[in-house]
């Protein structure tokens, strides 16, 4: 099922009205809510005493994390602008290469139901831990933080920590960054801890072959054959015993490794065919007999939908078999995670890594130097983004999932 403009009006608008209505019945203003059309704000002026906690658990913990955040916030800066300018320069030298950039936006960008879901139950555990670690930083840098909380603005998700300003100007330079650059450090810490559980469940192995095939390569043997997602009700294939999760090795002498491989194999509807598959890691094969398809009946068929990736077992002897929406929940963890702790660190307002830039240089050059160096950084970070959106358009059109 996929929203329809209209269908994700309505239903945003109806979002709104079921939100409005309850925080009235809640008498939720009178417990840190503030309600406006559209715009939902929640802030907790306690917060402080809830990270000391936080902080006291493992103080040489938080300080080590600090210091590491400094130069992480560097590297993942220079990451991102660098990712953007290659992935550019692609578009225009080798288009093939080229990887489609595009912001999440829930109802623009984000049409399917099961998407809308995973980022809503993902985007606020994100940003939890992302202000979280904001908040526990200054709290070791002994920087007041006056509230935390979030705001739910149209179909948008953000949370915050706000510090109190006059502290946060009077604090040292290194206070100030470690500050900043915690909350993408914790973001990446966290999709690393998410990468994890995922690592070692075959599916993830083609996530890591879209992003690095090299990387892929050192935790995941090459493609094997492709997974049965489900077998057609009076197939050749179920008529044969196939199921839903065995892995289609071979039919006849023809190797099957990939999707690809699978659709190149010339089949004729009334002939017999040996299908080779895997089941449960062990070897069988299966006598099918081919039939015609729906929309044409001249083109062959066995008789199943097969998975769009092809299997990749891990070198590793075990693997953990999450069901499919725990997997997916934890994709879109693992996704949002890492590209928002990267992302947020481009040099553009309101971004921490322009406030990166801007602390690390301010009083170290002239405020008229500061001010151009702002000026420049901005113009940078969202020329770049704004290139690489502009190009996905041209090559992909407008991008929805």
């Amino acid at each position: 099922m996929v929203f329809g403009d209209n269908t994700s009006i309505v239903a945003l608008l109806l979002a709104w009205v079921i939100i409005i209505a309850s925080a009235k019945a809640l008498r939720l203003e009178k417990r840190g809510f503030e309600i406006k059309p559209f715009m939902l704000t929640y802030k907790n002026h306690a917060v402080s005493s809830t990270l000391d906690r936080l902080l006291a658990i493992n103080r040489s913990a938080v300080r080590a994390f600090a210091d590491v955040s400094i130069v992480a916030g560097a590297i993942m800066m220079v990451f991102a602008v660098w990712f953007l300018l290659n992935n550019l320069i692609h578009f225009f030298a080798d288009s093939g290469k080229f990887s489609e950039v595009t912001l999440l936006i829930p109802g623009v960008t984000i049409r399917s139901v099961p998407n809308l879901v995973y980022f809503l139950l993902a985007a606020p555990i994100v940003l939890v831990v992302h202000e979280v670690a904001h908040g526990i930083v200054a709290r070791l840098e002994r920087i007041k933080v006056k509230s935390g909380g979030f705001a739910i603005i149209i179909a948008l998700i953000a949370g915050f920590v706000e510090p109190d300003e006059d502290e946060f100007n009077r604090a040292r330079r290194v206070s100030k960054v470690r500050v900043i650059a915690a909350g993408s450090t914790s973001n990446i810490l966290l999709s690393f801890l998410v990468a994890s559980l995922l690592m070692f469940n075959p599916a993830f192995g083609n996530i890591l072959e879209l992003l690095s095939p090299q990387v892929r390569s050192i935790f995941y043997n090459d493609p094997l054959g492709v997974p049965v997602v489900q077998v057609i009700e009076g197939s050749g294939a179920a008529q044969a015993g196939m199921r839903a999760g065995d892995i289609i090795t071979a039919i006849n002498d023809t190797q099957v490794k990939t999707p690809a491989d699978l659709a190149r194999v010339k089949l004729v509807p009334g002939e017999q065919v040996s299908v080779s598959i895997l089941r449960d890691g062990e070897p069988m094969r299966l006598t099918v007999t081919v039939m015609g398809a729906e929309d044409d009946p001249n083109r062959g068929m066995i008789g199943i939908i097969r998975d769009v990736f092809p299997y990749m077992p891990p070198k590793v002897p075990f693997w953990i078999p999450w069901p499919h929406e725990v997997f997916m929940f934890l994709l879109w963890l693992w996704m949002l995670s890492f590209f928002i702790g990267i992302f947020n660190m481009l040099p553009m307002i309101p971004l921490d890594g322009e406030k990166y830039v801007s602390s690390m240089l301010e009083k170290r050059v002239s405020a008229r130097s500061l001010k151009a160096t702002r000026i420049g950084i901005n113009a940078l970070g969202f020329g770049l983004l704004g290139a690489n959106i502009i190009a996905t358009v041209i090559k992909s059109g407008f991008i929805t999932i």
